[in-house]
Formats: structure tokens, C-alpha cells, sequence
């Protein structure tokens, strides 16, 4: 049992290690594409504060929400959480 306990806690923490390296990714591909996103504005019109701003804004935090998720369901997987919903719903299910 000590043994099953001691894997679930190295999943975790491989999963959380690994889940902060992807967040770290997404925040460099979100930069990236605010510069793609203001360059693009800067080539086919006018930029002026109001644009630059909420074109930086909007596009920053819609990539780091969007990717956000998705990896937030990949590290809720990979840890184990998902199976200790399973396993708690399953033992419900049978004491009815």
C-alpha cells in the first residue's frame, strides 16, 4: 500500500513539474503573439495607446486562458486527481 502511495505522490509531482515548464511555454507563445498581433496592426493600420493596449491585453490573456485550460486538464490527468474522482464516485455509486 506504502508503495501505491509513494507512485501517486511521484506522479505529482512529475506532473506539476512538468505542468509549470508548459505554463512557462504558453507565457512565451502568448508574448509572441501580442508582438505578431501588434506588428500586424503596425503594417495594415494605425496604432495609437487605446489599440496597443487592448490589443496586448486581449491577446495575452485569451492565449494563456485558452492554453491555460487545456494544460490545467492535462496536469489534472497526469496526477492522479481524475482517478481519485473516479475511485470517490464509483464507492458512491455502489454503497446505493
Amino acid at each position: 500500500m506504502s508503495k501505491v502511495v509513494i507512485d501517486m505522490a511521484s506522479d505529482r509531482e512529475t506532473a506539476l513539474a512538468e505542468f509549470k515548464r508548459i505554463m512557462g511555454i504558453i507565457a512565451v507563445i502568448a508574448v509572441l503573439m501580442v508582438i505578431a498581433a501588434l506588428t500586424y496592426l503596425y503594417v495594415f493600420s494605425t496604432l495609437d495607446a487605446n489599440t496597443v493596449i487592448a490589443t496586448t491585453l486581449g491577446v495575452f490573456f485569451a492565449t494563456l486562458l485558452g492554453c491555460g485550460l487545456f494544460a490545467a486538464a492535462f496536469f489534472s490527468d497526469k496526477s492522479g486527481h481524475d482517478q481519485n474522482v473516479t475511485d470517490a464516485s464509483k464507492s458512491e455509486r455502489e454503497r446505493q
